[in-house]
């Protein structure tokens, strides 16, 4: 087992894909970098935190990109979205089975700011025309930085969301909703609050993604090659359903002054037993207490 988590962008393509197969479009020989960051004094990287390119998984064409979370978090700023839009364009172009996103990204750069917000909107915009031509949108999280911000919408427009039950995923960071309404309501030292929030156990047992696996490459090779061919309609009786998942989620969450946090309140209101044990569970045991 190679722990996800653990791996670097380079390392996650080299080890998930077919093996000597990702050929990168705009390499760190290129020196693309950011216009922005040098002006403030910040130093660049020559791929803008981001590796895209064409490649094969189970021997099918695939086009894929791989935040690089040990550069600003991840984070998007105008070159590193630009490459992810020219990606989903030429997918329109030459039609691979599927595009991969393995995402892992604080959001926004502070440092880019309306450049940073504008290139987000655009990756989507993008993202939603590559599924409404029906190809396939698989995005992976399991970084050690989670998926939040910006990153975290474009994540939920995609066909597929997999995740490790180490990754995360939201719109707020913790550290985000702590600032803006203070620690009373969301306290981001709580490492077993920020998981049982914004995990993968959590994002999949509320239906915000669709495949759980463990941190382990291998598995999201697997949850990957099963994705791919299986596009979803963006329809609007799609949206409904999707709308209608969420009234049904909020509804189901019990009143503030019910004992308990409210996670497991939760799970518990949507048919979990035992939803106490979630957080120690492996992968495994939760899919087959699930299935029960």
């Amino acid at each position: 087992m190679i722990s996800y988590a653990e791996c670097s962008a380079r390392e996650r393509l080299a080890l998930l894909l077919d093996a000597g197969s990702f050929h990168e479009w705009l390499p760190p020989a290129e020196r693309i970098t950011s216009p922005h960051l040098a002006q403030l004094g910040v130093p660049s990287a020559f791929d803008d935190g981001v590796a895209i390119g064409r490649a094969a998984l189970d021997g099918r064409e695939v086009f894929v990109a791989a935040q690089e979370g040990a550069f600003m978090g991840g984070g998007v700023g105008e070159v590193h979205g630009a490459k992810l839009v020219g990606l989903m364009r030429r997918a329109l172009r030459d039609r691979p089975a599927a595009v991969l996103l393995l995402a892992e990204s604080g959001g926004v750069r502070l440092h880019e700011a309306n450049a940073g917000l504008i290139a987000v909107s655009e990756v989507m915009r993008a993202l939603l025309d590559v599924r409404a031509a029906g190809i396939p949108v698989v995005v992976l999280i399991g970084g050690a930085n989670g998926c939040f911000g910006g990153m975290g919408i474009v994540a939920r427009c995609a066909d597929h969301v997999v995740m490790s039950d180490v990754g995360r995923l939201a719109m707020s960071g913790p550290e985000v909703i702590e600032a803006s309404h203070g620690v009373e309501e969301f306290d981001s030292r709580d490492r077993a609050l920020i998981w049982r929030t914004t995990g993968g156990k959590h994002r999949w047992l509320t239906g915000d993604c669709d495949a759980l696996v463990e941190d382990d490459v291998a598995a999201f090779r697997e949850a990957a090659m099963a994705a791919i061919g299986k596009a979803k309609p963006s329809t609007l009786a799609a949206l409904e359903q999707e709308h209608a998942l969420l009234v049904q989620r909020l509804h189901a969450l019990p009143a503030h002054d019910a004992e308990g946090d409210d996670a497991t309140l939760l799970w518990r209101a949507l048919g979990i037993a035992d939803a106490q044990q979630v957080p120690e569970l492996a992968v495994a045991a939760l899919q087959a207490m699930r299935a029960n």
